[in-house]
């Protein structure tokens, strides 16, 4: 079949739940397979974007979901009873490919062993912040810079280990869990390479194998024999189209967070983003920016203005915005509001 550049971004978006909301958080995190989550405000606003009633606090205090670091190396949320086998997938890929950052920073294969096992002493029964960590190392003889990024590459290597995972932020800072201590469920499915592509197709719409790549960081050819595992139908130019709903209507424009998946998802973003307007998205330094959605389109960039009485949510649009995007951005800036419990007004 073929496909107008436009249904396949309606498709996209349908989805990515950007036009039929979820009702709780653990709902949005399976629909989409995973959101990225190396910074913890990003992610809750991935969740609101994809769901109706549901506050900050509701993201925040959910055990249903964690974040762990699993596609690319980097954080991300997932639900809970896809941490394990999620972790299997990922965590033995990522230890190994960050073995020589780690020696650059003094953490040597015996070093992390010894933390290993100091940290099971630590963590049982507790959230601790990294500092609280460090500190607790540091009793046990394993001092770490705690300004360099030893640390962080080490609790890394922990979760990837399988030994511990994200825990609730406490305040600005995050802590850490043991993982068995977040959740006991252990479902590991078959082929979970072929899992994993069946749920990204589900949650990406029409997308290619080199894409399932980019996004996951696995192989490309690992990734065409998950895809060769699936019942997939062509879609025009080499794509796979999962069971996704081919009469989807555009979504209505959107709030998206930085780092929001339905730009990550894809190696090529040309079909969502204007290439002439990249750099105001990817200014470098892999900072993704708050976006604009207008009928599956990035339409712009936002940022928002805090004074006492109010937030401005300022949007930068990259050209003219109808009357009908305006009205949806002012429901979203409404929803934005009430999600983090503060008056909120769009500003253009």
């Amino acid at each position: 079949m073929t496909l107008s550049d436009n249904h396949i971004r309606a498709v996209r978006a349908r989805a990515q739940l950007l036009g039929d909301p979820a009702a709780d958080v653990v709902s949005v995190a399976r629909s989409v397979a995973a959101i990225q989550a190396q910074s913890s405000p990003a992610a809750r606003l991935a969740i609101r974007a994809r769901s109706r009633g549901l506050t900050a606090p509701d993201v925040d205090v959910s055990r249903a979901v964690a974040r762990t670091w699993l596609m690319r190396k980097t954080l991300h949320l997932v639900p809970s009873a896809d941490l394990r086998w999620l972790n299997r997938l990922f965590g033995p890929r990522n230890a190994q490919a960050g073995r020589g950052r780690r020696g650059r920073l003094g953490l040597t294969d015996g070093l992390c062993e010894r933390a290993l096992r100091l940290l099971q002493d630590l963590l049982p029964g507790k959230a601790l912040t990294r500092q609280e960590i460090v500190d607790g190392l540091a009793a046990g003889g394993i001092v770490l810079d705690a300004k360099s990024q030893a640390p962080a590459h080490l609790l890394a290597y922990a979760a990837n280990r399988g030994l511990l995972c994200r825990g609730q932020d406490a305040g600005s800072e995050p802590t850490y869990v043991l993982l068995d201590e977040w959740t006991t469920e252990d479902t590991t499915p078959d082929e979970p390479e072929t899992e994993l592509a069946q749920r990204y197709l589900t949650a990406y719409g029409i997308a290619t194998a080199e894409d399932f790549s980019a996004w996951s960081g696995l192989p490309l050819g690992l990734c065409r024999k998950a895809f060769d595992a699936l019942d997939l139908a062509s879609a025009g130019g080499g794509f796979a189209l999962s069971e996704t709903e081919l009469s989807a209507p555009p979504c209505p424009p959107r709030l998206l967070g930085a780092f929001d998946t339905y730009l990550l998802g894809y190696r090529d973003r040309d079909l969502l983003l204007d290439p002439a307007e990249a750099k105001r998205v990817n200014a470098g330094g892999g900072m993704i920016a708050s976006t604009v959605l207008v009928d599956g389109r990035i339409a712009g960039t936002w940022h928002t203005k805090r004074t006492a009485k109010q937030t401005k949510v300022v949007v930068e649009p990259f050209a003219s915005l109808s009357r009908s995007a305006i009205s949806g951005l002012e429901s979203e800036v409404d929803d934005y509001g009430r999600f983090l419990g503060e008056a909120a007004v769009l500003v253009i």
